[in-house]
């Protein structure tokens, strides 16, 4: 004789939505790992799709720095882009692994941190001088570039403050300074280097910052009003700034009187045609392309493997960015994650197309490499942290403080 069990299944609890209708616990609970599900799969997704980036970015460099008189200096450029590489994937794992709570709390003093670089690189005796340009600091064989560091501690401090000050955000003076001042602050450091380029990409970082936190638009309307008329001052106080531009506009008036870096980035281009000359193979980098395997590592592309390889790129990086967006589909807009991990991807597409701009002539030439793609150093490392923070603050959930916060 078979005895019954006593046990007795509990019914699923039920609760109420917003809308009035009723759902059961379990149903909650296979909606919560089907989401957890698809943000896996979207970090996968943009994790292949960045290292398929990275990879290709080894092969060009590669073949980048070959110059006309081959020698083991093209297999040191290699190994030391790779070492960039190596320092920047550990330091990305580093940066997914750590909680949003701990970007919120050390973006004052990684701030901090970083306009005192900005700070020592323009005094003299300790900034390293390249080309006119005051912009490094050098520790032995490692070099840094403080600016490039401004990439991510700039808007991550900026999207502190107005989580923090949330209710402020609408008032002239509560509202305004204290969102404002990381800019104020670091611009003028920016500038004394000189370093205009930097310096408008940093302003324009800061202000998609604003936009996504919720800044109020008429606040950027009479921010507008005044940069402007300031930047266009500073464009024609220099006159190998107002020769930039003229030689730019001469690129397409009179082709002659175009700046050299430009014309062979022109030529390098129409040289591959439509599937390039073979990866390795191009002659344009062999002392005739200026920075061949950094600001202009596109127009490499663009010989070696002709408008396939060069709309292969666009392509990856839309992918990329796509890709990135779903991560953050199923973030609170204006928190903390979903502001920061934006604007970090958008500043990596957004440099990456500046420079497929400045290599195909579309804007005055300026030193922009190309993200994840141009010779290593402290752009590269930049990057790669970047891709680590938007993929580790793709984590966020509705327990995360910041977004408890709004």
């Amino acid at each position: 004789m078979t005895k019954k069990s006593n046990t007795v299944s509990k019914p699923a609890a039920l609760f109420s939505c917003p809308d009035g209708s009723l759902v059961l616990s379990s149903q909650i609970q296979y909606s919560e790992t089907t989401l957890e599900f698809e943000r896996r799969q979207d970090r996968s997704l943009f994790a292949s799709l960045a290292a398929v980036m990275l990879g290709f970015g080894i092969l060009i460099v590669h073949s980048a720095s070959i110059t006309s008189w081959p020698t083991e200096f093209e297999r040191v450029y290699l190994s030391r882009h790779a070492i960039f590489l190596a320092i920047g994937m550990c330091a990305a794992v580093v940066c997914y692994l750590l909680p949003i709570r701990f970007w919120m709390k050390a973006s004052p003093w990684m701030f901090l941190a970083t306009v005192i670089l900005l700070a020592a690189v323009i005094i003299p005796g300790i900034g390293t001088r390249v080309n006119g340009a005051q912009r490094w600091l050098r520790f032995g064989p490692i070099s840094v570039q403080p600016a490039e560091l401004a990439k991510i501690t700039l808007p991550m401090f900026i999207a502190t403050i107005m989580t923090r000050r949330r209710k402020h955000l609408h008032r002239w003076l509560k509202g305004t300074i204290p969102v404002v001042l990381p800019i104020i602050i670091v611009l003028p450091l920016v500038l004394k280097q000189p370093d205009l380029g930097t310096a408008l990409f940093l302003i324009t970082i800061g202000a998609l910052t604003l936009f996504l936190g919720g800044w109020p638009i008429r606040n950027f309307i009479i921010s507008a009003g005044l940069a402007v008329p300031a930047f266009a001052y500073l464009f024609t106080m220099k006159s190998y700034q107002v020769a930039r531009i003229t030689g730019f506009l001469a690129a397409w008036s009179d082709f002659d009187k175009a700046p050299y870096q430009l014309k062979q980035s022109l030529v390098t281009l129409g040289t591959g045609g439509l599937s390039g000359v073979g990866l390795g193979r191009g002659w344009q980098k062999l002392s005739f392309l200026p920075e061949a395997n950094t600001d202009f590592v596109f127009a490499v592309v663009g010989e070696e493997l002709g408008l396939i390889g060069t709309l292969g790129i666009v392509v990856l990086w839309a992918a990329i960015y796509y890709a990135g967006l779903r991560l953050m589909r199923s973030l609170h807009r204006q928190s903390f994650a979903y502001v920061v991990g934006i604007t970090l991807l958008t500043q990596l597409v957004l440099q990456a197309a500046l420079n497929v701009a400045v290599v195909t002539a579309m804007v005055p030439p300026k030193g922009i490499p190309h993200p994840l793609l141009s010779y290593g150093g402290s752009s590269l490392i930049v990057s790669i942290v970047s891709l680590g923070i938007v993929l580790g603050l793709s984590k966020s959930d509705k327990t995360d403080p910041s977004r408890l916060r709004l």
